[in-house]
Formats: C-alpha cells, structure tokens, sequence
C-alpha cells in the first residue's frame, strides 16, 4: 500500500485554475484593455468611470475560463481575451458606420455614443452562452459553480477557493440564446438604461445579436460588426496557434454564421422561399430541401458581403461543417446529399435535407406551405409528360339545301374539280347585279396599326473602369432597382444626381466611407458645398435619410428632369 508521502508525490492530472482576484486578473490583459481606451476617445477618468467597471464585472464572471476545449483560445483566460478582442474590433468598426440614419441630426448626435457601447457590449458579451452550455466548474470541494446565480469571482471569493477546474459537457449543443440570461450578471441595469433612452432599437438589436436572433424588419448594424469580429479573431487565432499547438479544428465557429447565412436568404430572397419557381428551397411531406451547389453560392456571396473572415469557399467544406453540425442529415446509405424532382424540373436535382425545416423557416412570414408529394427520387429519375393525342379535324358538316355561300366560299367551289366536272347548282336567288358584286369584292382598308406605346427609360450604371470593384457593383444594383415599380427603388433622383441612402451602400456590403472616396477618386460624387461633407440629408420615403449624391452622368438613361422630385434635399 502507498505511504501519504510517495501518494503525494504524484501530482493530480488536472492542475485547475488559480482562483486570482478579479483586478489581477484583469491586469494580464493591460495592453488591450489600453487600446480600447483610446478607441473610445475618452478622457482615464472617464473611461474609469463609464468603462472599466464593465470590464472589471466581465472579468469576474469569466474569470480565467477557456473559450473552447481545445480549439480556438482554449488556454487560460481565453474567453476573456476572446471578449476583449471581439469587443474593440466592434467599437473600432462604428467609426466606418452610421447608426440612426433616419433621425434627425440632432437624435443622431445623442444616440451615437449609446450606438457605440451597445456594440462595444455586444463583442463583449458574444460568446457568453459558452459558460452556461459548455462547461461545469467546481472548486477543490467538488462545489458546483451556479453560472445563473453569481459571477465566478465572486463565487470562488464566497468559498475562500484557491483553485478550480473545469469539466466539459460531452455533445454541449451550442445556444446562444443562453447568453441574454448572463447579460445581468455583467451588464448593470442602469448601463441598459442608458442604452434605451430616448430610443426603442439599440437595446433590442443588441440583445437580438447575443442571442443570435436575428431582427428580421431592420438591418441590425450592430450584429453585423460583432459577427465580422468574431470570425476575424477567431481565424487569426487559430492560425496563430496551429503550428504551436498542433492543428486545431478550423472550421468548427463557422457553422453559426453558415446557418444564420441561410436564415437571412430564406427571409429575404425571393428565391429561397419554399416551392416557387426557380427557387432553392423545395418543402415536400418529406423535409426541406436546398438545391446543391446553388444554394452554397448564394450563401459564399452573402458572407462575403459581409467580409467576414474564415468563410469556406468550396461547397463540399460548406456541407461537410453542417453535415457535422447536424444541420444537415445524410441519407441513410452514408451520402451526404440526395436527390429530388421538385414539380417544376424534368430531371432529378442534386440537394441537401435539412436536420428540421424550422432550422431555416421558424418566423419566415408568410409560412411556407408543403407539397402534398415526396420530393425524393433515384439519381437520372425524369419527370414524363403524357401529350394529348394528335387527331385529324373532323369534316365540316356539308350546307343544308338552301344556305348562301359568302363570296369565297363560292370562288372556291367554283374553281375545285368537283364543280367543273359537274354543273353548277341552280340557284334559287337572283345574282346581284355587276356594281354590288363589284363592291363586295373589294376589300376594306385595314384600319391604320395603333402606335407603339412609348418604352419605359433604362437605367444601367457606366462608371469608369477604374471605379472601386465593389463599389460599382454595389451602384450597379441599386441603379438597376429604378427599372422596377417605384415602390422597389433603392435610391430618389434629386436636383444635382440620383441619392443613395447610406444604409443601401451597407445593405450590398459596402462601407459609406469607401464608397465615398471612391466616388470622388473618378469625379462623380456631388458635394452639398464646396467645403461641405461628402454625405447629404434628403427626404427619401417620407423620412429624413443621410446619402450620397451620385452624378447622373454615369447612369445610362437617367435625366432628373424627367422625374417627380421624389427625394428633397436638406440644406
């Protein structure tokens, strides 16, 4: 039997955590904690005073935990530094971006700042739910940490710990959602008190991005940037970290924005709802289907709007993150995709199943209806149409006795074989003199061919060639959207050129800032004033907006004369 002595002489596997006060904590992470300092512009004792107490209660609810097991920052305090990281990245990127772009100028320049911390909170608190979902702390005692209760420093302060350890939940599935109910743990009531005044949005859009909901009526800015960060710092973690750590699992952060990728198409793109025409999505009695690879471009076009770093390029990575994610169900042989001959195909298609339709259709509006028919079908399997049989017109019935021909009728048979062979039939009816046969003979002038309704205008941008990529197919589109009903229009002529709201540039992955330079490089951004800013306020839609103005002389089939002045610009 082993003595105290050599027993002790064998150190347990797991060292654990040391149970630090939350301000040392915190100090490892100085030289980040700097540089937000100075991107939020702040006085020290302003930002002691509004700031540092946010870090200091996100630091002591996640103390020294790791974000993942053995992934990305998975060592020691490495969803502190994953917060820290994500959450400067966010508030550097408002600088680009222009919340509120309907209010006036004076609600824009109250709200800004409040724009600003709310997303500065939202990179903070991104990956919260981790704590709740993934991972089970207990100190030396086999105490269980209450995640929902109290923040980590203060528990292991409460118990005297020295050290504790972390436990991973097997098969954790990831919810987001879980993050909302730590907000309070971290985030003061009266900071969301700050954040709501005078507004009913910033609140709502940033617990929309912790939670991963996504806003469906409004293009929520602020989630954008958080997710562009996230995935920024994730990928140079993971390569910054593979050749010392050996080869990480790339790829497996990627499937929440592959999946919210989809979510966007199915509630905005005409061509993923269920069961149209040439659509992506087909919903039979038997599950939802997208056809592969179309579906897989759609979703790389979208992320790569959005810029975000790390996204899979090849479908074949795309299926087999979400094969793995359990988004996606193979068929029961092993294949990862099946096959399918939705109504209007003539051959069966290539596709993937969805795990549940609600994956991608949960508060779509309107709901899609499914088809009352399996879409599912052996590979080659082709749609057969049955045509009508072809028959021969049957005889038109021959005259009763008595029943006058019209002039052509009579012509007809006058020079057939039949009537030369045989005499011509007595007629009851007299012959109408030459003169009336003269006119009936003679047709009538056709009536003179109504003229051609007039062909609307079309509108297509012919920027220079060496007009930014990006920014002329962004222009592009939202020209091309003046060709459709008014309604539709992206952009209003005004008196110097066609407005462009800020907020389309953004919609087509474009920042303002970008394409404003861009524009003025080739000449064709239109200033209010010679020494004025680049961006102009117009009223587009009934509401005060902030745009560009771009030259007329670059869209092809655009006179402002010829419109109503459908957006007024403000001096």
């Amino acid at each position: 039997m082993l003595s105290s002595a050599s027993h002790g002489a064998f150190p347990a596997s797991d060292p654990g955590f040391a149970a630090l006060p939350v301000p040392d904590v915190l100090a490892s992470a100085d030289g980040l904690v700097s540089r937000i300092r100075l991107c939020f512009g702040l006085s020290r004792d302003t930002f002691d005073a509004e700031v540092q107490p946010l870090l200091q209660r996100y630091a002591g609810y996640v103390h020294l935990l790791p974000a993942t097991a053995d992934n990305y920052f998975s060592s020691p305090a490495g969803l502190l530094n994953l917060g820290l990281e994500v959450a400067f990245y966010s508030l550097q990127g408002t600088d680009a971006h222009i919340f509120s772009g309907r209010s006036t100028i004076s609600a824009r320049r109250q709200l800004e700042p409040r724009w600003r911390l709310a997303t500065f909170i939202g990179g903070l608190c991104c990956e919260l739910h981790r704590v709740l979902s993934h991972q089970i702390v207990t100190d030396e005692a086999g105490g269980e940490w209450p995640q929902f209760l109290v923040p980590l420093g203060d528990w292991l302060a409460s118990r005297s710990a020295t050290r504790y350890f972390v436990r991973w939940r097997p098969n954790a599935t990831e919810s987001r959602g879980l993050g909302v109910f730590a907000l309070p743990l971290v985030i003061p009531g009266a900071t969301l008190q700050y954040l709501a005044q005078d507004n009913s949005i910033i609140v709502p859009h940033l617990l929309s991005s912790i939670s991963g909901q996504p806003v469906y009526r409004d293009h929520n800015v602020l989630d954008a940037l958080v997710r562009r960060s996230l995935a920024l710092v994730v990928d140079r973690n993971l390569q910054a970290n593979a050749d010392r750590y050996g080869v990480p699992q790339f790829g497996s952060h990627l499937e929440r924005y592959l999946v919210d990728a989809m979510r966007r198409l199915a509630s905005g793109s005409p061509s993923w709802f269920p069961n149209r025409e040439k659509s992506r999505a087909w919903l039979g009695s038997d599950g939802l289907f997208l056809l592969w690879p179309q579906a897989a471009h759609d979703v790389q076009a979208l992320l790569e709007a959005d810029q975000l770093a790390g996204i899979p390029k090849a479908p074949e990575t795309m299926l087999d993150l979400l094969l793995e994610a359990g988004v996606f169900v193979q068929q029961p042989d092993g294949a990862s995709t099946w096959f399918v001959l939705p109504p209007e195909l003539k051959t069966a298609a290539e596709a993937v199943k969805l795990a549940s339709p609600a994956i991608l259709l949960n508060g779509v509006t309107p709901p899609a209806e499914p088809l009352t028919i399996s879409l599912v079908c052996p590979p080659g399997a082709t749609r057969t149409t049955q045509k009508a049989p072809t028959t021969a017109p049957a005889p038109a019935p021959a005259p009763p006795p008595g029943t006058q021909f019209s002039l052509l009728d009579a012509t007809e048979v006058a020079t057939s074989p039949a009537a030369r062979a045989s005499p011509p039939p007595v007629s009851q009816t007299p012959a109408p003199p030459p003169a009336v046969v003269a006119d009936l003979a003679v047709p009538s002038p056709p009536p003179p061919p109504s003229p051609p309704p007039a062909a609307a205008p079309t509108f297509k941008l012919n920027a220079p060639m060496r007009l930014n990529p990006a920014v002329r197919d962004a222009l592009a589109a939202i020209v091309g959207t003046l060709n459709g009903p008014g309604s539709a229009a992206a952009a209003a002529p005004v008196a110097a050129g066609l407005f462009v709201p800020l907020a389309e540039l953004e919609r087509h992955g474009v920042q303002p800032a970008l394409a404003g330079r861009a524009l003025a490089d080739v000449g064709l951004l239109v200033h209010a004033g010679r020494d004025g800013p680049a961006t102009v306020t117009a009223d587009f839609r009934g509401e005060p907006t902030i745009g560009l103005v771009v030259a007329p002389a670059c869209i092809d089939g655009f006179d402002p004369a010829a419109f109503e002045p459908a957006a007024h610009e403000e001096p």
